[in-house]
């Protein structure tokens, strides 16, 4: 059996080496590198303080440490410890904290139940059953050609640079499940797939918050959330997102038809 080299010149040599390998992969260079030196640039530059004044912002003040925590590069602890040394008090990055906090809580709940990794922890919230929604994710999801212009560019994304902004996330989320109604395990499969950061707790769990089998109520968007905190980075225009362009009283009555009529 041929040995693969793991050893490269440079980066190029390394892609080079990959596509040599899967051709299909061609392009799909990733703007995240690993490594402890690139993971310690990017802990060096977080902004703690001003996370939460921004986080839902496609442009925000977010980390993108999660690929290097999830592989073990970066630890909790050593963001945490980080993150204190740059503020004069320890309130102005509660935020920040809980974040780290609700990466480490999954982990634990995941490890008390792990059958609750693919099975719905609670029924539904949205007025049907688990047998109304479909069980394989729809080819035009999986390749980005929805036609709902801000999705695909989330989409596109997901697949090229194996990253997304957890609010794109949530909306994708949302759109599998509620608008197109197929079951969060298909979307959760998915992005396992292709996130670099790819963390089943985290991952399913939010899944399922979203659905609505692990939350109080599911989880819906319209183009005016996704223009106030994308404007500028994905096409928000009404035209080219017709689906998502309502109230969300009309959503509600749209996608929920049968939870609206017993509220």
């Amino acid at each position: 059996m041929e040995r693969l080299p793991k050893a490269f010149a440079d980066r190029d040599a390394l892609v080079a080496h990959v596509e040599a390998l899967a051709p299909w992969a061609e392009g799909a260079r990733s703007y995240i590198q690993g490594g402890h030196t690139k993971a310690e640039r990017k802990l060096a530059a977080i902004e703690p303080t001003a996370y939460a004044r921004t986080r839902n912002y496609g442009a925000g003040k977010v980390t993108r440490l999660s690929p290097y925590l999830q592989h073990g590069i970066l630890s909790l602890n050593a963001v945490r410890n980080h993150a204190l040394r740059l503020c004069q008090e320890p309130v102005q990055i509660t935020k920040f904290i809980q974040e780290l906090a609700w990466r480490d809580f999954w982990q634990r709940v995941l490890a008390m139940h792990p059958e609750w990794a693919w099975n719905d922890v609670e029924p539904y919230k949205t007025g049907f059953s688990t047998a109304d929604y479909a069980d394989a994710l729809p080819e035009d999801i999986a390749t980005g050609t929805t036609g709902v212009a801000c999705i695909d560019a989330f989409i596109h994304e997901l697949i090229y640079t194996g990253y997304l902004h957890n609010h794109a996330r949530m909306y994708l989320a949302s759109y599998v499940v509620h608008f197109r109604r197929v079951k969060w395990q298909a979307g959760a499969r998915w992005f396992l797939q292709h996130l670099l950061d790819a963390n089943m707790a985290s991952n399913n769990f939010s899944w399922q918050w979203v659905a609505s089998t692990f939350s109080n109520k599911p989880y819906v968007f319209n183009l005016e959330n996704v223009d106030t905190y994308f404007r500028g980075l994905v096409d928000t225009t009404p035209e080219a997102n017709h689906v998502l362009d309502a109230s969300y009283e009309a959503l509600a009555m749209r996608l929920f038809p049968n939870r609206a009529r017993t509220e």
